[in-house]
């Protein structure tokens, strides 16, 4: 697990900064296959859920404007050592996680 995120944290002076791109299609359901004419159907991240060692610090509820493959950053109290964990779920019911540690 966790093939669809990469994660990078790294912390100075208790505050660890957080890097994240996603790699998903982020489809809207809005544009069309220009030889069919066909909507291409709605795929999009739902749900995000960070936690720091085991505590959920986030969660963010997105809908179909967020660009493909998106890019997440954020700041949050830590120190090295600490286990980052990003788990998105879509709108089709996939999902995935990843974690890492602070550096």
């Amino acid at each position: 697990m966790g093939a669809s995120i990469k994660i990078r944290a790294h912390e100075i002076d208790g505050q660890v900064t957080v890097k994240s791109v996603i790699n998903h299609p982020m489809e809207t359901g809005e544009r069309k296959i220009r030889k069919t004419g066909r909507k291409i159907p709605p795929h999009y991240i739902r749900e995000i859920i960070v936690s720091r060692n085991r505590r959920i610090v986030m969660e963010a509820f997105w809908g179909k404007s967020i660009s493909r493959n998106p890019y997440l950053s954020f700041q949050i109290a830590g120190r090295k050592g600490d286990a980052i964990t990003i788990s998105w779920l879509d709108n089709r019911g996939n999902s995935d996680t990843a974690t890492t540690q602070v550096r």
